[in-house]
């Protein structure tokens, strides 16, 4: 083997060791978070990261391994440090750009299982190649450090030592730390530089290679030029707002007429503020037919239970429309509560709790006369949050004429859908079971109580609605509902594979959204899509 000075210490290679191991659990994380907003953070997303990221450490081992007994030579592993390094840094530079491109081209080519295979096929390019090279370390200190087969055991085992503490501190900061501190991007550039001060300090204790560390540091530093912006939405140019928290991508954008949270940047509006106070033109709209559902005899006097606050779209409207009615919500972002304050309007009276709306069913004793479920995220469907047990926690939480009113924002088709599944489960906890479909959109709303009488106190307390709007709309409404026919797809928290069904709904989206461009590129071609988009 190849000594120089700085590893007749066997400290520094520990140090690689455990830097090492932290680095690859931040570019794991990193990889979710830079997937997310575009493919969502569901556990089919976290599957492909873990499953890909597995495939690239293995394959790093295996040449690690057999490169460190052909050659033992620690300047090769240190330039693969280098060069991971570099690619690492670069992912803030190009990844987004790379994840749109390879979505474009695959949209046009797959049918079914869109997610997972652009989530692949992203991930494959992105990340496989760095994590391919320092899945070569381990092996190679092995080699390096070991002097004899009496020390063996002891030394790789103080390796793994290093690289599984070093694993555990890369897991932790970029979540709780790093991410929400200085963003996604950042934290890319924060361990790619870890990784070629590694690489650097090597070259420069040999006094050998300082070209090939010139030249990392000067890509760094570009990298940290071009790719330190944190924005997703590279081609929107008049956001009010974008940034992380721990648990989303946000995106804040304001217009004339209105003030729209997404946490997605493809698709979807989380919360919407009309700034002329009326009707949103979404499915809030037809949730506020719940209050008039229920056994009051005054909507104002229903007391309001959100599950997935948002930003106060639902509690803004009740207000607005029913009078100073009392309305607390549960939001398990609270970024997005900070958000909610600062540009839309929530007004401080208004309770957010921010915990996840299971476990503070679960911690308190309160009934409520409506309970609105609206924690679906576009794809992503909390699994915790579709059982039965959970829907039996909120009728447990329901006043004996309340309702619980459920945004099933994926509408879906056929027996096997998404919403067939919720709405077989709801049916197993509530006697009265009614949908709606939001004319324009993929929401289908659902109301479920277990009052025999809800819709005749419907009927009665729209005497009572003197908006004129309104009540076209909860017309609207009331001419629309279908009782729900229940089967037996019963979803629990033992068994409720909710993404695979969204994927399926997902499929369905893209086929429909995409149907005009692809038949206008087998006609005209690329030329003919670009064309239409411009």
């Amino acid at each position: 083997m190849h000594t120089t000075p700085i590893l007749k210490n066997k400290l520094f290679l520990y140090l690689t060791e455990f830097f090492a191991g932290m680095s690859v659990m931040a570019v794991e994380l990193g990889a979710s978070r830079l997937l997310a907003p575009y493919f969502s953070s569901s556990q089919i997303v976290w599957t492909i990261i873990i499953g890909t990221i597995m495939i690239a450490m293995a394959l790093g081992n295996i040449y690690g391994g057999k490169s460190a007994d052909k050659n033992p030579n620690p300047d090769k592993l240190y330039t693969r440090i280098l060069i991971a390094g570099v690619w690492i840094a670069a992912i803030p530079v190009v990844g987004k750009y790379i994840v749109l491109g390879i979505s474009a081209l695959l949209i046009f080519t797959v049918n079914t299982n869109f997610l997972i295979w652009a989530a692949f096929a992203a991930c494959m390019v992105i990340f496989v190649f760095p994590l391919f090279l320092l899945g070569t370390v381990t092996p190679s200190l092995a080699k390096y450090t070991v002097d004899s087969l009496e020390d063996s055991g002891s030394t790789v085992g103080t390796l793994n030592a290093f690289n599984t503490i070093g694993s555990i501190i890369g897991t932790f900061v970029p979540t709780f730390v790093s991410i929400p501190a200085v963003g996604t991007s950042v934290t890319f550039l924060i361990f790619a530089a870890i990784l070629l001060g590694l690489g650097i300090a090597y070259f420069i204790s040999k006094k050998s290679g300082l070209k090939k560390s010139a030249v990392s540091a000067v890509l760094l530093v570009l990298c940290c030029v071009f790719g330190t912006s944190n924005s997703f939405a590279f081609w929107e140019s008049d956001l009010a707002y974008e940034g992380e928290s721990i648990y989303n991508y946000l995106q804040v954008k304001e217009s004339d007429r209105s003030v729209i949270l997404s946490t997605n940047v493809l698709f979807g509006v989380q919360s919407i503020l009309m700034k002329e106070d009326g009707l949103t033109g979404m499915y809030y709209d037809y949730a506020m037919a719940a209050p008039l559902m229920t056994g009051q005899e005054n909507p104002a006097d229903c007391n309001v239970l959100i599950l997935g606050m948002g930003t106060g779209t639902y509690a803004h409207q009740c207000r607005a429309y029913y009078g100073d009615m009392s309305v607390e919500g549960v939001e398990i972002d609270e970024k997005i509560t900070e958000l909610a304050r600062e540009y839309f309007e929530l007004p401080e009276d208004v309770k957010v709790t921010t915990y996840d709306g299971r476990a503070y069913l679960n911690a308190i004793d309160g009934k409520y006369d409506v309970i609105m479920v609206d924690a679906y995220q576009d794809i992503t469907i909390p699994f915790q949050m579709s059982s039965v047990e959970f829907f039996t926690l909120v009728r447990d939480h329901l006043t004996q004429d309340g309702v619980m009113v459920v945004n099933m924002n994926m509408r879906g088709s056929g027996e096997d859908s998404i919403n067939a599944y919720l709405a077989d489960t709801i049916s197993d906890v509530f006697g009265e079971v009614y949908t709606v479909d939001v004319k324009g959109t993929t929401n289908r709303e659902l109301f479920a109580s277990n009052n025999p009488q809800m819709l005749a106190n419907m009927e009665k307390h729209k005497e009572a609605v003197t908006d004129e709007n309104l009540l076209a709309m909860m017309n609207t409404v009331s001419d629309n509902l279908s009782f729900y026919e229940a089967g037996d797809r019963i979803m629990t928290d033992d068994k409720a594979p909710v993404e695979l069904l969204g994927m399926r709904v997902i499929d369905e989206l893209i086929r429909d959204e995409v149907a005009m461009y692809k038949q206008l590129y087998e006609e005209q071609g690329i030329r003919g899509v670009l064309d239409s988009l411009l």
